[in-house]
């Protein structure tokens, strides 16, 4: 059965989410785990190497560009995970949302290769981080470092990572109470969001909420910068990663 996409979310809007229990498993039931793990934006853990990695460029990072390719490759089974919780009706509903402008990829390329990246929802001011991957070292990092960096510059507040691992807890996850998740979110939405699929992209916030966040705000800083094209399909002689870096790196 597939999933009704205002009631999807809804549910996150409320601090809810879907998994199942298998990739071929027809059942998606709904998550609201007693403890949320969410990575504080001013706390993504840099080390000296990721950070050599992205001053160097190693990588071209775009956003958008391969959604259903993204969130496919999380879906596919790996040597120390033999199913995953991405059912066919999670990922229809994920793409359906893509093309509603609601969800994002961000991608790692390494010499035209898909090498790593990782999806989820934005909503408001909150985004909801939902599964990543890597084919190479260091590839999913750099994903949620630019991340990190894109909410940072378009003001986002509130990166929510559902489980810990001990992966995410490396970057600077932390674990919190689902009720003291749900504050941080309200504050994140705004009192009474309306999310609806059926309106733009960024559907408005209650009276007196901040406003939503801008996913394109990175982008539009690395072409004013002068790194990159303004249709983002090549940079130029300057360097993207130095910019990440100083984003990642300037407390709010």
């Amino acid at each position: 059965m597939s999933i009704d996409l205002d009631l999807l979310m809804r549910a996150y809007a409320n601090g809810i989410f879907p998994m199942s229990d298998a990739r071929d498993d027809p059942d998606t039931f709904w998550i609201e785990p007693e403890q949320r793990a969410i990575l504080p934006l001013d706390g993504f853990r840099l080390s000296r190497s990721l950070a050599k990695t992205i001053r160097q460029d190693r990588f071209q990072v775009t956003s958008d560009r391969a959604f259903e390719r993204v969130i496919a490759t999380c879906a596919e089974a790996r040597d120390d995970r033999r199913d995953t919780w991405i059912n066919p009706d999670i990922e229809d509903a994920f793409c359906e949302l893509h093309r509603l402008g609601h969800t994002h990829s961000v991608e790692c390329w390494l010499e035209g290769k898909l090498v790593g990246g990782l999806y989820g929802m934005a909503m408001g001011r909150a985004f909801f981080g939902e599964s990543m991957f890597s084919r190479v070292t260091d590839a999913s990092k750099v994903a949620l470092a630019w991340l990190v960096a894109r909410m940072k510059v378009g003001g986002f507040e509130l990166l929510d990572c559902q489980f810990m691992t001990d992966h995410l807890a490396s970057l600077g996850a932390v674990e919190i109470s689902q009720q003291e998740y749900l504050v941080k979110l309200e504050a994140a939405l705004g009192r009474q969001y309306q999310a609806s699929v059926v309106s733009s992209p960024s559907p408005s916030l209650s009276a007196g909420a901040a406003g939503a966040g801008d996913w394109g705000a990175l982008d539009g800083a690395l072409v004013g910068a002068g790194v990159a094209s303004p249709d983002l399909s090549s940079t130029a002689a300057s360097s993207p990663g130095k910019l990440i870096l100083q984003a990642l790196t300037q407390t709010s």
